[in-house]
């Protein structure tokens, strides 16, 4: 196995959650007198962290009135509404039997990444789970993936990320971290690629990321 760590995204990588992050939005939205986004564009809107979805959706001005809003109702109501992606439970099984540490690192908030991977049962599998708010830092700021290996007394050398987005790319090439890129979340192969992911990192699901790994 030439990795010893790696890490991996929560939202598109390892579970499909938008169905609650889109009523979430919505909710809030309306709370405050706003008209309900629509799932796409909610679905456009996430991967840089909760503040900037806000913003991207409601307007900057917003963002501190929907924020509490969002919260409470996403405490309340988010495990109603997620599912594991195909092969994720089994990647990381293999990749424990294998001796490889595994963590999360994600822009979804850490109290909430680490409910929703104790709900699944994720939790015994995993190293580590490093969430916004955690550090002062999020996704792409590579110094976010570098605090995530320093706590799992990982090296980037041997670490690889496996995510969905940009952000993910960018995270794993600014931290000196291997990247596979899985096109179940919010970008397609041609988006990563555009941000300059190579052809060959990108895969359609974590079935081919596992192969690839091996």
């Amino acid at each position: 196995m030439r990795f010893r760590t790696v890490l991996f995204d929560l939202d598109g990588t390892l579970i499909d959650h938008f169905k609650a992050i889109h009523r979430c939005h919505a909710f809030a939205m309306q709370q405050i007198g706003l008209p309900a986004p629509t799932y796409q564009q909610v679905f456009n809107a996430v991967g840089g962290g909760l503040d900037e979805a806000i913003a991207k959706l409601a307007g900057v001005e917003n963002v501190e009135r929907i924020l509490p809003i969002y919260t409470k109702h996403w405490l309340e109501t988010n495990l109603q509404d997620v599912e594991i992606l195909p092969g994720a439970r089994e990647i990381l099984q293999q990749l424990n039997a294998a001796g490889v540490r595994c963590g999360v690192l994600t822009n979804k908030r850490g109290p909430a990444a680490r409910q929703v991977c104790d709900f699944l049962g994720f939790t015994p599998l995993l190293d580590g789970i490093f969430g916004a708010g955690d550090v002062p830092w999020i996704k792409p700021d590579p110094r976010f993936a570098q605090h995530a290996l320093a706590a799992l007394g990982a090296d980037a050398a041997t670490s690889a990320l496996v995510g969905d987005s940009p952000w993910d790319f960018k995270a794993a090439v600014g931290a000196g971290l291997a990247f596979y890129g899985v096109t179940t979340g919010t970008h397609t192969a041609e988006e990563l690629r555009a941000a300059g992911a190579k052809p060959e990192s990108i895969f359609a699901n974590l079935a081919e990321v596992d192969a690839a790994l091996r």
